[in-house]
C-alpha cells in the first residue's frame, strides 16, 4: 500500500472517529440520535443565539440550517457574514464557488466542516 492510500485512510479514519464523537455528544445532550440535517439546525440556532418563545417556523429552520451550512463552509472560505437582519438574524454572502459535487461527497465536505465547527467552537475536544 502506498503512503498516499495510507494517509488518506489514516484521515477517513480520523473524520469518522470525531464525527462519531459529535453524534455521541449530542446524544447525551438531547437524548436524540441526529442526522446530518438536525446537527446542522442546532449550529444554525447556536449561531442565532436566541430560542423564540414560540417554536421555529418551517421556514425559520430552513433558515436556521442555510445559517449553518454558511458558518461551517465559511472556515474554507466559501461564505462570509455580510451582517445581521432586522430580525438579528445573520446574512451571509457567497465568496467563491462551491465545488461540484456528487452528494455523498457534498455531505463529506460538511461532516468535515461540521468537525472543524465543533473543535474551532472548543465544543468537544477531540484529543481526548
Amino acid at each position: 500500500m502506498n503512503n498516499l492510500h495510507q494517509d488518506t485512510l489514516n484521515l477517513n479514519q480520523e473524520i469518522k472517529h470525531k464525527w462519531l464523537k459529535i453524534i455521541a455528544f449530542i446524544e447525551d445532550n438531547f437524548q436524540k440520535k441526529p442526522d446530518l440535517n438536525a446537527i446542522l439546525f442546532l449550529i444554525g440556532i447556536r449561531e442565532l443565539g436566541v430560542l423564540p418563545e414560540k417554536d421555529f417556523t418551517k421556514e425559520e429552520k430552513v433558515h436556521l440550517m442555510h445559517i449553518a451550512n454558511c458558518k461551517v463552509l465559511s472556515y474554507s472560505g466559501y461564505y462570509k457574514q455580510i451582517g445581521i437582519n432586522q430580525k438579528g438574524w445573520p446574512v451571509w454572502e457567497n465568496s467563491k464557488p462551491l465545488p461540484n459535487l456528487a452528494y455523498i461527497e457534498q455531505e463529506n465536505l460538511l461532516r468535515q466542516h461540521i468537525i472543524e465547527y465543533f473543535e474551532q467552537e472548543d465544543i468537544i475536544n477531540f484529543n481526548n
